[in-house]
């Protein structure tokens, strides 16, 4: 344990001594538990990130300032699953890499269900299937069906195929989403294979930058949004060892290629063998997927160039005119909708570290509770008094050399759960229309037909992406269920 004095030291050098204002009145647990937190604490860091934040607002909202251009994605780093010569071969190449262990999962699942009324993890929540199954669950026994189809197309021993799953939690999801796989049995999947970690935390800060005090012994800290994901792969997985971490595990593993999403979407395609294949084949250190956007209008952020680079452009800094521009296809040239989801490889990730201090993390102004530093009364405030700082995971796109952007069919792949039931858009309901309208899609693509008003659920243990359905070619469909098998299929005609 530092001393005292050496943390007092390093926070007047840092002019954030504040944070020891309350030192005499506090119990010596207090005392020991504030010295471990600004210990761990890299003040220095937070003090750059707050001047480089800062600095970068004041910049873009200059009137004067010269903004880099934003323009369309060049043509060679998009392509669309639509070219099914060129996803079937993407499969291929992907599932083999499956096959061979070399690919593995990474779950940004640190939110929490308050916007659904929940106060779970929102990977946790049930959007109403007629299976009650959770996200969570879905993920999992998707993972399932893809080492069996990889076991089965490449000739491998059942049960030898393995895909690790790295779910990245937050301070506050952390218990309740181990507890949660623990009660489910780990959703089928070994629990040596799901690795859980923590989203990094950073300091709430004062207008002026000063770290606010939680209680008069500890640091009022918030999650470093989704782009902490970098910093977390490095961080220890537990506090008594610190040499094991996400990315020395990859490493012990021999993972060379990763899947990164949010655990929001119910369509997700985890460890995607054609968007694995995709970036595979382009050579690509980091990928991104992509849906087109439903109208010029819709408020989504864009992958495009900006200044030459590749970067993620929110609605409000494209025009209007810009906005609506099309191809000579027709096609929205700025159409490419981020949906965060994103291929790595292995080296790459451990590269971040190298450019990481050149990103800037964005503010976000907030109503933040704090200790009164004069009275070391609670405060809890009516209107923002402070900011978050966070870092997007597509922050990193700029600084990659070897980048590639795969389109993706909304209605197979994209489904977000954002708002409360009943909003009428990316809500419970809309998520279990469109899983209920993939299943159905399915069916209808192995040649099965299936009558109006029937709803079937396919388990992801019967099906990845609409494969192995072959026994339903010319049976007609006309009672609803679920099928967690191919027999408890076959009992719905």
């Amino acid at each position: 344990m530092p001393s005292f004095e050496s943390i007092k030291a390093r926070y007047e050098a840092a002019d954030q001594v504040h944070v020891l204002q309350f030192w005499p009145q506090l119990s010596d647990s207090e005392k020991a538990s504030l010295l471990e937190q600004l210990d761990s604490l890299d003040i220095e860091r937070v003090n750059r990130i707050y001047r480089k934040a800062v600095t970068a607002e004041a910049e873009a909202s200059n009137p004067n300032a010269t903004n880099d251009p934003v323009e369309p994605l060049p043509k060679s780093a998009l392509e669309s699953v639509t070219h099914v010569e060129l996803a079937s071969n993407w499969r291929r190449i992907g599932l083999e890499a499956v096959s061979k262990g070399q690919v593995g999962v990474l779950l940004m699942a640190g939110g929490q269900g308050s916007r659904l009324g929940s106060s779970a993890p929102k990977g946790c929540y049930d959007i109403g299937l007629p299976s009650h199954k959770s996200l969570f669950q879905y993920q999992a026994e998707r993972i399932s069906r893809l080492q069996t189809v990889a076991e089965q197309e490449f000739g491998k021993n059942a049960g030898t195929v393995i895909v690790p799953w790295y779910v990245m939690t937050s301070g506050p999801t952390r218990r309740d989403t181990e507890a949660f796989f623990k009660e489910h049995n780990y959703f089928g999947l070994s629990p040596k294979n799901v690795i859980f970690f923590e989203q990094g935390t950073l300091p709430c800060l004062t207008m002026e930058g000063k770290v606010f005090l939680e209680t008069p012994g500890s640091v009022a800290v918030a999650p470093d949004g989704n782009g902490g994901l970098y910093a977390a792969t490095r961080s220890p997985l537990k506090s008594g060892d610190k040499s094991r971490t996400v990315l020395s595990d990859l490493a012990q593993r021999n993972i060379i290629y990763v899947h990164a999403y949010c655990v929001d979407n119910c369509l997700v395609r985890v460890a995607d063998p054609v968007f694995i294949g995709y970036g595979i084949s382009k050579q690509a250190d980091c990928a991104a997927k992509v849906v087109p956007k439903a109208s010029p209008t819709e408020s989504v952020g864009v992958l495009a160039c900006k200044g030459g680079r590749f970067n993620v452009v929110e609605y409000s800094e494209i025009s209007k005119e810009q906005a609506e521009r099309r191809d000579p296809a027709g096609e929205l040239v700025f159409r490419a909708a981020n949906i965060v989801n994103h291929f790595y490889t292995t080296n790459y990730l451990k590269l971040v570290q190298d450019f990481e201090e050149q990103m800037t993390f964005h503010i976000a102004r907030k109503k933040i509770p704090h200790v009164d530093l004069a009275t070391g009364q609670i405060v809890k405030p009516t209107k923002p008094n402070g900011m978050k700082l966070e870092m997007f995971v597509f922050d990193v796109f700029p600084y990659t050399e070897r980048f590639a952007v795969l389109e993706v069919q909304r209605s197979q792949e994209f489904s977000p759960l954002k708002n409360a039931p009943g909003t009428g858009s990316d809500d419970p309901e809309t998520s279990r229309r469109d899983l209920l309208a993939q299943h159905k899609h399915f069916l209808t693509m192995a040649g099965a037909t299936v009558k109006a008003g029937v709803e079937i659920e396919l388990s992801p243990l019967v099906s990845y992406a609409g494969e192995g359905l072959e026994s339903a070619k010319g049976k007609t469909f006309s009672k609803s269920g679920i099928a967690s098998s191919l027999e408890e299929l076959d009992a719905l005609v």
